[in-house]
């Protein structure tokens, strides 16, 4: 009996820190800064992407304080494939392939912030949409494609594939919400993400996300 219960309990540390769990009105909880503290999301991509949609909301203190990362996809090749970065005094900056694009705003530190990020090669058209509302079009990375074996990080940025992180650009609060696509939704469906609409996320999907946990990193209910 006394073995049972141990395994129980081993079990049940382990589906904390790691699994495919419904994350629905729950969010990531960074408490404090770190160089250890970060999740990592999994998926799988068949084909390099040559168009996507993040979407996500983060809840934090640190833009008036100093920069931090919002979500970071690198592979070996290229640790900046898909940056989103809040840099102090710039404002948003948006990453692929390792260049980047900046969006002008100001610092929220009043309540959690909705962002979504999109991104086709064919036009090289990037786009911001910040609590529903969209930033002025750019251009970013005509033609390029983004490779497949990718790390996912959200709470840190990697300097290296998987790693290589500074404790001066974590998230210290929450995220919540992460979902993605290999496709550019259309405005009227960002419009719909941002009110609670979903549209099939077909590279991480929140509600069922398979993440793994490191370091201190909670579960909580959302607060948006």
């Amino acid at each position: 009996m006394e073995r049972l219960l141990w395994c129980f309990l081993v079990l049940i540390s382990f589906s904390s820190a790691s699994g495919q769990t419904d994350l629905h009105k729950k969010a990531f909880v960074f408490p404090k800064e770190s160089d250890n503290s970060y999740v990592s999301l999994k998926t799988q991509l068949k084909t390099p992407l040559t168009a996507f949609t993040v979407c996500l909301y983060f809840y934090t203190e640190l833009a008036p304080i100093r920069d931090y990362s919002i979500f970071s996809y690198a592979t070996k090749e290229q640790y900046n494939e898909i940056l989103l970065f809040w840099s102090k005094g710039k404002g948003y900056s948006f990453s692929v392939r390792g260049r980047e694009v900046l969006f002008q705003s100001p610092g929220n530190t009043d309540a959690p912030t909705h962002i979504c990020a999109t991104w086709e090669s064919a036009s090289g058209i990037a786009e911001l949409w910040v609590n529903g509302k969209p930033r002025v079009r750019k251009s970013l990375q005509k033609g390029a494609s983004l490779g497949t074996d990718a790390s996912i990080i959200l709470g840190q940025e990697q300097d290296a594939f998987a790693g290589a992180f500074d404790r001066n650009q974590c998230l210290v609060g929450d995220i919540g919400d992460v979902n993605m696509w290999d496709f550019v939704l259309s405005p009227e469906e960002l419009n719909a993400v941002y009110t609670g609409g979903t549209f099939s996320p077909n590279v991480l999907y929140w509600e069922e996300l398979n993440y793994e946990a490191n370091g201190e990193v909670f579960v909580k209910p959302q607060l948006w």
